[in-house]
C-alpha cells in the first residue's frame, strides 16, 4: 500500500521480475542486445568508407575562404553569386580572412545589394514583387491582427509602430522618386 510509514519492500530480484513480467530483462545479456556491436568503441575506426571524400563537381568558380587550401568536398549551389553582390562576395573572400570584421561586413552589404538586385529584377519579370500581399499587411484587417496583440504583453508591440515605415517606406520613396523623374522628363519634353 502506498504512502504508509512502513519501509517499502525491497526491489524484487531479477528472477521474480522475469517470472511476473513476460519479456522482462530481455536485454540484460549483452549478446541479446541488437545495438551491442555499435556500443563497442574502437578509436582506430572513424566510420568513414573512404580515405578522402568524392569531390562535388564545380560548375563555376566558387568563393572559398583564404584559410582553406581548397574548396570543401561538398558545397552549396542554390544561390550562385551574381551581379554586383557576387563581385562583393568574391572580393570579401579573396581579400579578407574570416577572422576580420571587414569580411563579414562586406558579406552583409552584399546580402542587401542582392535584395535590391532581386527587387529590380522582379520589375523586369512578368510577376513583379507585390509589397502589399507579401508583407501580410492585409491579414491585419481580416485575421484579427490588432486583437491578437492588444492587452497581451507581447514584446513585438514595442516596435510595431515603426514596422510600416521600415517595410513600406522604401517602396514609397522609390515611387516618389519615379514620379519625380517621370514629371521632370515630361516637363523637358514639353519645352
Amino acid at each position: 500500500m502506498a504512502y504508509t510509514p512502513q519501509k517499502p519492500a525491497l526491489t524484487p530480484s531479477s528472477e521474480e521480475l522475469r517470472a511476473r513480467i513476460p519479456g522482462w530483462g530481455a536485454d540484460l545479456d549483452p549478446k541479446d542486445r541488437p545495438a551491442v556491436p555499435k556500443l563497442q568503441f574502437d578509436p582506430t575506426l572513424s566510420g568513414a568508407h573512404w580515405e578522402f571524400p568524392e569531390r562535388q563537381e564545380e560548375k563555376y568558380p566558387r568563393e572559398r575562404s583564404m584559410e582553406h587550401k581548397f574548396l570543401t568536398p561538398v558545397f552549396g549551389t542554390s544561390c550562385p553569386p551574381k551581379g554586383l553582390s557576387g563581385v562583393m562576395r568574391r572580393y570579401a573572400y579573396s581579400r579578407y580572412s574570416e577572422a576580420r570584421a571587414a569580411h563579414w561586413l562586406i558579406l552583409l552589404a552584399a546580402d542587401r545589394v542582392d535584395a535590391v538586385e532581386s527587387h529590380l529584377a522582379s520589375f523586369v519579370s512578368l510577376r513583379p514583387d507585390n509589397p502589399v500581399t507579401e508583407t501580410g499587411v492585409l491579414s491585419e484587417f481580416s485575421r484579427h491582427g490588432y486583437a491578437s496583440r492588444a492587452g497581451r504583453k507581447r514584446a513585438d508591440t514595442n516596435h510595431q509602430w515603426i514596422d510600416p515605415l521600415l517595410v513600406g517606406g522604401p517602396w514609397l520613396l522609390a515611387g516618389a522618386g519615379l514620379a519625380t523623374a517621370i514629371g521632370a522628363a515630361a516637363r523637358r519634353l514639353r519645352k
